[in-house]
């Protein structure tokens, strides 16, 4: 899973909207995060490599679009390198790349200033090219049967809080959290609230699998093939 990564006032693009959001799922919008260093990679943006013939983010825009009701990117740098893809680039604000928590206080942040309706925030890592088709709804299901504030997805054994749903309202004490406790785990923050936990088949693939090295990228070639025949 990818570890490490108020909104920018220089995002050049529109976030990409949907024009039907499952009438049981509430309005959630979601965040791309796209801005960790790529270490393992030799550096660069991981969600700009190709496979099957598309860029994983392409594929993640493609299976996260018809399920929220709006995206967004959450990236570090000149944001004119998404521009081709039409979606709204969201900057850190917590300075030395805190890892994901910050992305994820970032959406929060630009989603109360700019989509003020919206109370729910779907996080996925920008590398995931496999992401679940039924991934927001069970997600809010989980939410709403457990009356959770916070939900994470899990397949296999493995849990993946980078991928959840976030409640706008708190996203105060999540800055609270990264300035002032300097905190960075995602897992610490989450045990603070109640926390509901989905977990998803790994067969015929993880649908979680994300690229982190070089020879991820050539599993992930096998994995689309099979994705793109479901």
């Amino acid at each position: 899973m990818w570890k490490r990564s108020p909104p920018s006032t220089s995002a050049r693009v529109k976030a990409v909207t949907t024009d039907i959001p499952a009438t049981s799922v509430p309005s959630t919008l979601g965040v791309l995060l796209a801005g960790g260093l790529a270490r393992r990679m030799g550096g660069g943006d991981k969600p700009m490599r190709t496979i099957g013939g598309r860029t994983i983010l392409e594929r993640v825009i493609a299976r996260l679009s018809p399920q929220c009701s709006g995206l967004i990117l959450n990236a570090n740098g000149d944001p004119a390198r998404f521009a081709a893809f039409g979606l709204q680039v969201v900057a850190d604000d917590v300075p030395g790349f805190p890892g994901p928590l910050a992305g994820i206080l970032a959406a929060l942040d630009w989603t109360a200033a700019n989509r003020p309706e919206i109370e729910w925030v779907l996080s996925a890592a920008g590398d995931c090219p496999f992401l679940p088709r039924d991934l927001v709804a069970r997600l809010h299901d989980a939410r709403a049967r457990e009356n959770a504030q916070l939900v994470v997805a899990a397949s296999g054994e493995q849990s993946h809080p980078v991928i959840g749903l976030w409640r706008v309202a708190l996203r105060d004490e999540l800055r609270h959290a990264l300035v002032v406790e300097d905190l960075r785990k995602i897992d610490r923050w989450t045990a603070r609230y109640p926390l509901a936990t989905v977990t998803w088949p790994t067969e015929p693939l993880d649908p979680f699998f994300n690229a982190n090295t070089v020879e991820d990228i050539a599993e992930a070639e096998r994995l689309a093939a099979l994705d793109d025949a479901s």
